[in-house]
């Protein structure tokens, strides 16, 4: 079953990206994914199986809901 990923979620990954951060927002969902970088503001399309490989952590945009 698919992880509940939605636009405006913090994912933290297991690697980091070039700039040196962790932490992504994400920016679109679907089959393909495009996260944005907390740091620098690069965005990168991953594909729903890789990305929910590569979570280490999830922050719900708004956790009440």
């Amino acid at each position: 079953m698919p992880m509940d990923l939605k636009v405006g979620d913090i994912v933290e990954l297991k690697k980091q990206h070039p700039c040196g951060n962790k932490t992504f927002e994400i920016v679109r969902t679907g089959m393909d994914f495009r996260v944005k970088c907390c740091e620098c503001g690069k965005e990168v399309w991953l594909s729903r199986v890789k990305l929910e490989k590569r979570i280490k952590k999830h922050t719900p945009k708004n956790p009440a809901e």
